[in-house]
């Protein structure tokens, strides 16, 4: 079956060749090739020219991890299937020993076995579109063939590509070897075909140090060491992907465990950090046997290797067999990880191995198709974790990424889930919560919408299908079309192809709900758009329910139809989008939001619904279609909330709105912070500060958020336990009085009392960082840094990120600074910009600068003194995360203006009532 797949696949690629070259030359004969195909046309296309594809790699590397260089070769098994004196592949930073490029074929019509070896005429590297064009005397012979090239590099210090990361051993510091391919890093390597659809079998070989443990994606076969140095067969790969392709070359301890077929999986850390691997060996053994019902296919390599790498720029890397992770995504310590680390770990873990089928196995045909890697595996991450752990209530918390993925989506900046990539250097700017987060949402929402059965089945129909080879977002359509007898394709082109979302509008009429779709927008103003929205809702009961697709711009529903007892229909609520599974907002008439705040003060709804109602209202008030007034009498009504996810989102928008009311009216911020500690005192004094027996999964995850926003908001009786704590712990590290599930709210507490006359804090902050190897508690200490209202220690910390004491990828952890702490960071971004733009601009880190320094501001003359510093700047990396951040400040500052006016009115009073009624502790 596999064989006669491999023969239409050649046929697609011949035809596409042979049109590809018709398009570029007379019609007169093979003659006019060498004249009409020059290097000039090769040079801005977005894909490689298909006349060569590849079949087969052979890659040797010998890097050292002293001088921080690599020398390499590579035989890559061509098949040419059109006419051409030309191969052109990618390569990138590579010095390429042109004396060594050669082009290998059986001899034509010869009646002995002799080979034929070319030589290209010319090798050219063209730097800006990263490929290397081999131009040779003659035609190049339909069928197959060896190139074959020696090259040099360097282990860069960028995070991409074959690069360096540090460690310590033993007190001093050591280098290893890393590569992180995706998306197109691969030709930074070796020279390669590197398109996601140029999938080929790899056969590697590397000669390291003989002390040295050294990984790649499949088993060792053969290991010769010879003194100093060891050479290392693997076992040649499955065909996959360039960008899967890993290699780990470094000092390191693991674990191993076996799955129930054998699959052998280890986990590899740094010497000494060994049982920090332990929950991940044994999440992703309990994974792996799950992906295997789910997906009903096995998994398809014989070991998988997970490592845990101190300089990782992204959290994780889904490379077959090998998968990479950031320390602080990979181990857990039980003594001093949080439960939200340990989380972390499941969510990240259970990610990277849905890919090794959903990604790896079946691979998107083009970066245009990129959600279907992520936004896929982000979903079924939190399906694996729910199954793990049901006690965690995940699908709950999913609602945090949720709102990540609606709040993006409501910009005007926003980028439907596919979008058109033209050229490799776009594809950094659409790795953002639309492919992830959107494209888990409207993945939920579809499988909610077929049901859980029928949407698994058809998912494992998909995977065997395409399995080795690559798939459209179409194709996924079509198989789930084909399981469940719906218009799927109809239904989610509206998802898929354009960007944002409707908000849907529901008011009573007559005993008859009335509904409209519009798109949401944040920034108030109308947007076009239509989709086919599955709109669930329950009336007055979570048994009373109904489903239906709005498929126009408005329609009606009988409430009769609903409810048998008519005396209830004028009291009765209506939740729309229950348990939030539909990736859209909803705006009640005030008569039912009426009815939906008496139904959360008297527990009624579910956490998911509690939730949702929040959010929405609080977008819309963002976006001035709902009044403050209105938005601060819903808010009240959680003031008994004890739920996580609901509690955490409500914290979030209390920072938010903190910001805007003190730009608003400066002089006289304070009603609205005693608003928010009688908010959440509530839950504070429930949970207290130690760890209680029992407790819930989620409780100990709630009780450092909620001590941090009192911390923030200078609740002097938390203020106060928090420094007693912290004195604590700068005597004994171990003590328990400083659990880790609050160290992140006593290092915050500690640095809003932090100031140039009072730097204890800071200072023993610092202290704290160098001395610890452990990579969470470092974050958690970066993170709390900039947490001080002086703006010069805040100057002090944004220098330390900067510093060699920091790892690159960490820098980003600090950046959230207080509300005083803003035009400093502001002024540091730009005094420094061209040192973060070196040190980071290759990646998509230094979106997180920009994004995090820039969005909290809310004028319009700060908007547009952004737009004057990037005017210069911007190159195609951060453009379109730049626009974001600066539609952001303009809907904060038409926010301001829109609370200026209201607070003169009614929502002072209305304020003062609702603060009065609490005592203010």
């Amino acid at each position: 079956m596999s064989f006669f797949k491999g023969i239409g696949c050649g046929l697609l690629l011949a035809l596409a060749s042979y049109f590809y070259i018709r398009s570029r030359r007379r019609p007169d004969s093979r003659k006019n090739m060498k004249v009409m195909v020059s290097m000039e046309e090769f040079k801005g296309q977005p894909r490689l020219p298909k006349f060569a594809v590849p079949k087969r790699y052979d890659i040797r590397l010998k890097p050292n991890l002293t001088t921080c260089k690599f020398a390499g070769s590579v035989a890559i098994e061509l098949k040419i299937v059109a006419d051409t004196n030309f191969i052109v592949l990618n390569a990138a930073e590579l010095s390429i020993d042109t004396t060594t490029v050669s082009f290998t074929h059986p001899a034509a019509h010869s009646s002995n076995s002799k080979q034929q070896v070319l030589k290209p005429l010319k090798v050219d590297v063209v730097k800006e579109d990263e490929i290397l064009v081999l131009n040779f005397a003659d035609t190049l012979p339909i069928g197959l063939g060896l190139l074959t090239i020696h090259f040099q590099g360097s282990l860069n210090d960028k995070m991409k590509g074959f690069y360096l990361s540090t460690y310590e051993h033993n007190g001093e510091k050591k280098n290893m070897a890393v590569t992180q391919f995706k998306l197109d890093d691969a030709r930074r390597c070796f020279p390669c075909w590197d398109e996601p659809a140029c999938k080929a079998t790899f056969k590697i070989t590397l000669d390291v140090p003989s002390q040295l443990v050294a990984i790649s994606n499949m088993p060792i076969i053969e290991e010769k060491v010879d003194g100093d140095l060891k050479t290392i067969s693997y076992q040649e790969s499955p065909i996959m992907s360039t960008y899967l392709v890993a290699i780990v070359v470094g000092l390191f301890d693991y674990v191993e465990h076996l799955t129930s077929d054998g699959v052998k999986v280890r986990v590899y850390c740094q010497v000494g950090k060994v049982n920090q691997g332990k929950f991940a060996l044994d999440v992703a053994v309990r994974i792996l046997e799950l992906y295997k019902e789910y997906f009903a296919v096995p998994y398809p390599l014989p070991k998988l290797d997970m490592v845990a790498i101190p300089d990782f720029a992204f959290g994780s890397m889904e490379n077959y067999g090998l998968v990479t992770y950031c320390e602080t995504s990979l181990l857990y310590d039980v003594q001093h990880s949080t439960t939200a680390d340990k989380q972390r770990v499941v969510i990240v873990v259970a990610h990277e191995l849905a890919h090794q089928w959903f990604g790896n196995l079946v691979t998107m045909e083009w970066w245009t198709h990129l959600w279907l890697n992520e936004g896929f595996a982000t979903w079924v991450s939190y399906l694996a974790a729910d199954c793990l752990f049901p006690e965690w209530k995940v699908w709950t918390q999913f609602l945090d990424d949720y709102t990540e993925g609606l709040e993006m989506d409501g910009l005007t900046e926003s980028h439907p889930i596919e979008v058109k990539i033209n050229h490799a250097s776009e594809i950094d700017e659409v790795i953002d919560s639309i492919s992830y987060i959107k494209g888990a949402s409207v993945t939920r929402m579809l499988q909610s919408y077929l049901g859980a059965d029928c949407f698994q089945r058809s998912l494992a129909s998909y995977v065997k299908k395409f399995a080795c080879s690559n798939a459209k977002t179409e194709d996924l359509w079509a198989a789930l079309e084909e399981g469940s007898g719906e218009p799927v394709n109809k239904l989610m082109n509206s998802w898929t192809k354009q960007k944002g979302y409707p908000v849907v509008s529901v008011k009573v009429e007559d005993q008859k709900l009335v509904f409209e779709q519009s798109r949401f927008l944040a920034s108030g103003t109308h947007g076009d758009g239509q989709w086919i929205v599955p709109i669930t809702l329950c009336c007055g009961s979570y048994d009373v329910r109904k489903n239906f697709l709005l498929q126009k711009s408005s329609e009606t529903l009988d409430m009769k139809e609903l409810m048998s007892d008519e005396s209830n229909l004028a009291s009765a609520w209506v939740k729309l989008n229950v348990d939030q599974t539909g990736f859209y907002r909803v705006e009640y008439d005030e008569d039912l939001e009426a009815r939906l705040r008496n139904a959360i003060e008297n527990k009624y709804l579910s956490a998911t619904d509690r939730f949702g109602i929040l959010e929405d209202s609080f977008a819309l008030c963002m976006a001035r279609q709902k009044s403050f007034t209105s938005f601060f009498t819903l808010m009240n009504a959680y003031k008994e909330e004890l739920e996580y996810t609901v509690l955490s989102n409500l914290i979030k928008m209390s920072y938010k709105v903190e910001r805007i009311t003190a730009d608003a009216a400066p002089e006289s911020p304070v009603n609205i912070i005693y608003f928010f500690i009688n908010l959440f005192l509530h839950s504070a004094m429930k949970l207290g500060w130690e760890p209680k027996t029992g407790e819930s999964h989620m409780d100990a995850m709630l009780r450092g958020e909620v001590l941090t926003a009192l911390a923030v908001f200078g609740h002097n009786l938390t203020l106060e336990e928090a420094s007693r704590r912290f004195l604590a712990f700068l005597d004994d590290r171990n003590t328990p009085l400083l659990h880790p599930d609050i160290r992140k709210a006593v290092y915050v507490a500690v640095m809003r009392r932090v100031s140039t006359s009072n730097r204890f804090g800071y200072e023993s902050l610092l202290r704290v960082y160098r001395e610890t190897n452990l990579s969470q508690e470092k974050a958690r200490i970066l993170s709390s840094l900039t947490s001080s209202p002086d703006p010069n220690i805040t100057l002090e910390a944004l220098n330390f990120l900067l510093s060699s004491e920091v790892r690159t990828q960490d820098a980003v952890l600090g950046l959230a600074v207080s509300r005083e702490g803003r035009e400093t960071a502001w002024t540091w971004l730009k005094d420094n910009w061209e040192h973060i733009s070196k040190t980071w601009g290759s990646g998509y880190l230094i979106t997180r600068f920009i994004n995090s320094i820039v969005s909290p501001f809310a004028s319009l003359e700060k908007a547009e003194e952004i737009q004057e510093f990037f005017a210069s700047r911007t190159n195609s990396k951060i453009a379109r995360t730049l626009k974001q951040s600066i539609e952001r400040v303009h809907i904060n500052a038409y926010w301001v203006q829109s609370f200026r006016i209201e607070v003169q009115n009614e929502l002072a009073r209305a304020l003062v009532e609702i603060v009065q009624a609490c005592a203010i502790q």
